[in-house]
């Protein structure tokens, strides 16, 4: 595999790895066709105001007394704030990581968590996406916010960077592992660019082991073309790769209220009444995963 530094131009990080295009499978063209499309989106309404477009959902609770949040914009606002509250709490897993260390962010879509990493943290973040539209889209924000020498957005797959061994301090996924078929494939990628030591925290929505309520999960993974997987898959593929898991929190109950809220919005559909039915359910299992990089 064609190995290059992070700290090349970005042109060369976006060449195919190992012979391999960026975009090599029918899936991976879907994906990137879905996201190259995605332009007029809920996500980039929420994020408008603070130019930090998020491409997960959100976690914690919201004001239900008579009278609260009765506008569309107050809806809005406090999904936003759910969505920041989330991704803050997937940093909190990262540690005592600081200006001089690097993360890198798999599919980092249009770079709202790689910007808040960095403005928490102080450090280099390099966010990989399939979409051209979102690498386009992400480095457009890094520039209008004065973080883009630190801040970099590759057109990149992430199960076959390129990139050198142990040449990043850190890795993170903020719900994007239900679009890789092969998880182990992944999870190895990033134990090959991880330092020893380092970690890989991920936030996901999985399947419950039972495989109750079938109906429910293939219709949020034909909404979302995606394909969820179990928690046990998780965490053996972790084991598999050369990561310790040392911090597994399962959070449905934290994640439940966005969804509600959510349903209130003139922008939902049917995929709200999906996830709130899987999450009371319990087939639907909400997961914060942080693992450390272990071996030579």
């Amino acid at each position: 595999m064609r190995k290059v530094s992070l700290d090349s131009p970005a042109s060369e990080l976006s060449e195919s790895a190992g012979g391999r295009a960026v975009i090599d499978t029918a899936y991976e063209r879907e994906v990137a066709r879905m996201y190259d499309e995605k332009q007029d989106d809920f996500n980039l309404l929420l994020g408008k105001e603070t130019n930090l477009v998020h491409h997960h959902f959100g976690i914690g609770d919201f004001d239900r007394s008579p009278g609260a949040l009765q506008s569309e914009s107050e809806v809005q606002r406090r999904l936003h704030e759910l969505e920041n509250a989330q991704t803050e709490r997937l940093l909190d897993l990262l540690g005592d990581l600081g200006p001089e260390h690097r993360v890198f962010d798999g599919g980092s879509g249009r770079g709202g968590t790689a910007f808040m990493a960095h403005d928490r943290l102080g450090c280099f973040v390099d966010g990989a996406t399939i979409s051209r539209y979102q690498r386009e889209f992400a480095e457009r924000s890094a520039r209008e916010r004065g973080c883009d020498a630190k801040v970099r957005f590759h057109f990149m797959n992430m199960l076959r960077t390129g990139l050198p061994a142990a040449s990043v301090d850190a890795a993170l996924t903020n719900e994007v592992t239900m679009y890789v078929s092969d998880l182990t494939a992944l999870f190895r990628e990033f134990a090959r660019i991880v330092k020893p030591g380092g970690r890989y925290v991920f936030a996901t929505w999985a399947v419950d082991e039972s495989g109750s309520a079938g109906e429910v999960i293939s219709a949020i993974d034909r909404h979302y073309a995606c394909t969820m997987h179990t928690r046990g898959a998780y965490l053996r593929a972790l084991l598999d790769s050369g990561f310790v898991p040392y911090h597994v929190a399962q959070m449905d109950d934290d994640a439940l209220p966005y969804w509600e809220l959510r349903r209130r919005s003139e922008h939902s559909d049917t995929i709200e009444k999906l996830f709130i039915d899987g999450y009371k359910a319990s087939t639907i299992a909400y997961l914060m995963v942080a693992a450390e990089r272990v071996g030579p």
